[in-house]
């Protein structure tokens, strides 16, 4: 496709600079996609200006678009329900009674041991883990900056590991697509290989099991240990007050079944909606289906539960759906941005520009590590692992027949830079709702994550490396 050369990755560029130096998100994003339209508006600003709001509304009417921007406020609905019926203290009472949450430690490895139970959907999971979870941290003073690189950390990784979901239907696709014969084998050959996203997960369980706290993520820690403060000074959360110190009601009985029970139904329903909307298959069901009806069901479930049981009233749960809805406004307003994001570079041609550009100069021995480092910059500079999934197979798997190279290492190269970016750039919506199921600040998540995700991406461009040259 054309694109528009080097200005392409302008609007990246600036969008990500501003976010981290001024940790000003919704105005990086709106920029972002403001310069994106002007650019492509021949650099008149009021055309410009008129693009990007049409580009914006285009984006939330698209149908699966508003069925995530739905199921992203509905999740504050369920979260304030379950506070409210004391559901989530009976949880962390039952939890520490069990001695699941008797350490930070032992707390952690309960958090990814529920992350790694739903791997169906990304922002699904980080939004159960990280609802479920964050009383516990908050309880054995862990900040919400590691907790939202716990969940962060395993989620998209874990996704493309274990492709029994839309992820591994996506990716064989795309293979099929360019007539890889034997596209499942080739794919689970790349999973195995799949350097960056096995780094990841294992770093995740390091970190965990011996609190190895580094960069800015060691001052969180100290924060939290020493002041007791679970944010920094000024932090501003992507979940209102309202939605994370929601207290129960007066009288309401702890009883965990309040919480577990409307959550394992919401958990249960996707798989099904998955199913039915794939006509038998669940890799090709539409997930933005599955999680809104998920969360409806949940939500109805709660309701009847907490009613029958004479805790709220309806008009009381009402009230709580609409100031969870409303507590969750900020993630809705960014992740609406995030899609506007997507299509603006999409048109700019922002990835294929790059690749093209860096395809020119490769070495057939470093191929595979030059594929991940090239992945790696086009999925934090656009905020989509599938996007750049898209941008990355349809180069590399010619590649692999005109120089040689071993196609389970390259396709695992592009598919690792993918996951690098989605969750660790500022601008990608997995990242955003880790923030928002964590009830941290975003740019505070997104600059105490990053040393462990460049680590792991430093080691994955070391063995990328190195099996460049035995396979």
């Amino acid at each position: 496709m054309d694109t528009y050369g080097w200005l392409s990755i302008v609007p990246p560029v600036v969008a990500i600079a501003l976010a981290i130096k001024t940790k000003q998100v919704y105005l990086s994003l709106g920029l972002f996609v403001f310069l994106g339209c002007t650019i492509m508006s021949s650099w008149n600003p009021v055309t410009g200006l008129i693009r990007s709001v049409e580009v914006y509304l285009t984006q939330v009417t698209t149908a699966d678009n508003a069925r995530v921007l739905l199921f992203s406020s509905l999740i504050g609905a369920m979260i304030t329900l379950t506070q409210a019926s004391g559901g989530m203290d009976g949880f962390v009472n039952r939890v520490e009674r069990g001695g699941l949450a008797k350490s930070r430690r032992s707390v952690g490895l309960l958090t990814m041991a529920v992350s790694f139970c739903i791997f169906l959907e990304s922002n699904f999971s980080l939004l159960v883990s990280g609802s479920v979870a964050r009383p516990l941290f908050d309880k054995c003073r862990i900040s919400r900056e590691k907790l939202a690189y716990i969940i962060d950390g395993t989620c998209a990784p874990k996704l493309i590991l274990i492709p029994l979901n839309a992820w591994g239907a996506y990716v064989t696709g795309l293979l099929l697509a360019q007539n890889v014969a034997n596209a499942n084998t080739l794919l689970f050959t790349a999973l195995s290989l799949n350097f960056y996203a096995i780094l990841a997960i294992v770093l995740v369980s390091v970190v965990v099991v011996t609190e190895w706290d580094y960069g800015p993520m060691r001052e969180a820690e100290r924060r939290v240990r020493e002041e007791g403060k679970l944010l920094r000074d000024g932090a501003e959360p992507l979940v209102s007050e309202d939605v994370s110190t929601t207290k129960p009601k007066e009288g309401a009985p702890q009883r965990a079944v309040n919480m577990v029970l409307p959550i394992l139904l919401m958990v249960i329903t996707v798989p099904i909606v998955l199913w039915l909307t794939g006509d038998g298959s669940i890799p090709n069901g539409s997930g933005s289906q599955a999680v809104l009806w998920g969360v409806i069901v949940g939500l109805l479930a709660a309701v009847a539960m907490y009613r029958l049981q004479g805790i709220l009233s309806v008009k009381q749960s009402t009230d709580c759906i609409i100031r969870g809805v409303q507590g969750l406004i900020p993630v809705v307003i960014v992740l609406s941005l995030a899609f506007a994001i997507a299509a603006t570079t999409s048109a700019l041609g922002t990835g294929e520009f790059v690749a093209d550009a860096a395809r020119r100069v490769l070495n057939p021995n470093i191929v595979p590590a030059i594929v991940f480092l090239l992945a790696c910059f086009i999925a934090f500079s656009t905020g989509t692992s599938w996007g750049t999934f898209a941008i990355m197979i349809p180069i590399v798997i010619p590649m692999v027949d005109v120089i040689g190279l071993h196609p389970g290492l390259t396709v695992a190269a592009a598919l690792g830079g993918g996951i690098f970016g989605d969750h660790c750039s500022p601008i990608s919506d997995t990242t955003i709702v880790a923030s928002m199921a964590s009830a941290t600040d975003h740019i505070d998540h997104v600059r105490t994550q990053l040393p462990y995700a460049l680590t792991a991406a430093g080691g994955a461009t070391a063995l990328f490396v190195v099996f460049g040259f035995l396979l």
